[in-house]
């Protein structure tokens, strides 16, 4: 039973509700370059794997060294070290872009590695490999990018207007012009203030800005904000321009930036009500904690490690807010998995705005997705869920994603099955709204 359920929705098309691709690609439709910096270069999966067996970064191609690098030698490194992946899920993501996606029939090792690199250079030099007739193949029915609040969506501009079928929209990420704390704060409001032709100087100028770019990027196609967090904590101050005000002069502390940002996911909130976008939050990463690779090579460089949360206290402002509003999505992602069935699947269960995301990041794997669902369906059921998302900058790896996702849910259902929850009918209805339409509910994609 669970190949026939896994085979009812192997096809269904992908709806990628959330990720990193560049938008770009799609834009301008080049080819995509040689196979070290498609598939090594920007994939932390990857090279954090590598650099924790002692392969240095700059031989992976990462960072201005890294650059110098020759393709080849890069592929070859990675090849190398191939037997380093077994037991994750890269390997299956891997293995499958390059024996379904590119038709590699060798197994990758030292000695194949020049044959499997000349193999693939060719094939992204046809037509068929570009970004466009690759994201018709993969049966992508919708594909959404994270954009700053800055971005001035021309590459999305471009994908709507030029005649393509492919539906690319925006997601819209504020981080950089609501967290006090970050280095660029002030200099991002500056560029607020020249996008939008608002007086930056107050804090009601500063919202009647935000509210126009998240207009923009709705003109564009966007349906989803997403932020990006250490921790949660939400907190409704009752004077918020003045804490505005110290941030703005440079002169607020590290409590100062958090209290805003905590009180600013509110007015997020707030505005999700307004005009209907979904709310999404990434919370429990340290980010870059090896400081040396930090200050050589920068941030997003494998060092996020996960962190321990308090969903319940953090999200209680919010909540107790905006949360009994039934039409507003929120979708919450963590990398705590104790959170699941301790917090966020009685919290779905009882607010009306929350929604759990997938298993995200170290927890996207089969093991995970089998953890994920024992723990918060008893509790949350599956239409307090969000469906899956692949989150991932690696273009060719989605419909991999996808699959691993497919095959998990038909095991899970397989089992409820069995243990007599419910029926076969059942499991063939839940088996498609956990692959295709829980997201594009969450996201608001039904159109």
């Amino acid at each position: 039973m669970a190949e026939d359920l896994y085979l009812g929705i192997k096809d269904l098309p992908i709806v990628s509700p959330h990720g990193h691709c560049d938008p770009g690609w799609f834009a301008t439709d080049a080819p995509f370059p040689n196979p070290a910096e498609l598939l090594v270069v920007p994939d932390h999966y990857v090279f954090r794997m590598l650099y924790s067996q002692g392969v240095p970064l700059s031989e992976l191609g990462v960072g201005e060294e890294g650059r110098k690098k020759d393709p080849r030698a890069v592929f070859r490194t990675f090849a190398e070290h191939w037997h380093l992946f077994l037991g994750t899920p890269s390997r299956i993501w891997m293995n499958h872009v390059l024996n379904e996606t590119f038709g590699v029939s060798e197994d990758l090792s030292s000695c194949t590695a020049d044959l499997i690199y000349d193999e693939i250079s060719g094939k992204l030099a046809q037509p068929e490999f570009r970004p466009r007739a690759l994201f018709d193949r993969f049966g992508i029915e919708v594909l959404a990018t994270t954009d700053s609040a800055l971005d001035d969506l021309a590459e999305h501009q471009i994908v709507r207007t030029s005649g393509w079928g492919g539906r690319v929209v925006p997601t819209f990420r504020p981080d950089g012009v609501l967290d006090g704390a970050d280095p660029e704060f002030v200099q991002n409001l500056d560029k607020l203030a020249e996008l939008t032709g608002c007086d930056l100087g107050s804090y009601d100028g500063y919202l009647n800005a935000l509210r126009m770019r998240r207009a923009h990027f709705i003109q564009l196609g966007c349906t989803a904000t997403d932020h990006g967090i250490e921790r949660v904590q939400t907190e409704w101050l009752g004077d918020a321009d003045a804490l505005y005000q110290r941030l703005r002069r440079r002169e607020g502390t590290e409590q100062d930036a958090r209290r805003f940002y905590g009180h600013m996911l509110i007015e997020m909130a707030q505005m999700s009500v307004d005009d209907g976008l979904t709310m999404q939050i990434h919370a429990g990463s340290k980010r870059n904690t090896n400081h040396a690779v930090m200050r050589e090579f920068g941030r997003d460089k494998g060092a996020d490690i996960p962190i321990a949360m308090d969903w319940v206290t953090g999200l209680e402002a919010l909540l107790n807010r905006v949360g009994n509003t039934a039409d507003l999505r929120v979708i919450l992602f963590t990398l705590d998995e104790g959170s699941y069935a301790r917090e966020l699947a009685p919290m779905a269960g009882h607010w009306p705005c929350l929604r759990i995301g997938p298993p995200w990041w170290f927890h996207d794997s089969p093991a995970g997705i089998a953890r994920y669902f024992d723990q918060v369906v008893e509790t949350a059921g599956y239409y307090n869920l969000a469906g899956f998302n692949d989150d991932t900058r690696a273009f060719l790896s989605i419909p991999a994603r996808h699959d691993l996702w497919r095959r998990g849910v038909a095991l899970h259902l397989v089992e409820q099955v069995a243990r007599g929850y419910f029926g076969r009918d059942s499991a063939e209805h839940l088996a498609r709204l956990l692959a295709v339409d829980l997201a594009k509910q969450a996201y608001g994609l039904q159109s």
